[in-house]
């Protein structure tokens, strides 16, 4: 058995790129070098992820979070999101057209 999820978000979930571009960077005075530096890793992987154009891997939420002092799992999760929000508006008419089974 399970639960329904009826709660159907209207848009989509923040892009961890986003997060870290309007929340991160700013609050910690960081540039796309200086954390790209700080965690070991290339600019453009850096640029490429505050542009929503790279997904956060487990790789980089393990980076991301030792550096920020939180949890890989905020980073995997905010990606997550993203993309279940993505993959939804990517096949939702095939979606619809399943049936949902009935508990005998």
């Amino acid at each position: 058995m399970s639960i329904p999820n009826t709660g159907e978000m209207k848009r989509r979930p923040t892009h961890p790129g986003e997060m870290l571009r309007e929340d991160f960077l700013p609050d910690y005075d960081l540039t796309v070098t200086a954390l790209a530096e700080a965690i070991g890793v290339s600019r453009q992987s850096i640029n490429e992820l505050l542009r929503e154009r790279r997904r956060v891997s487990p790789e980089m939420a393990l980076r991301l979070a030792r550096l920020f002092g939180n949890s890989p799992e905020f980073w995997l999760n905010a990606q997550r999101a993203v993309d279940l929000w993505d993959a939804a508006q990517a096949i939702q008419s095939d979606v619809a057209r399943i049936q949902p089974l009935v508990p005998a």
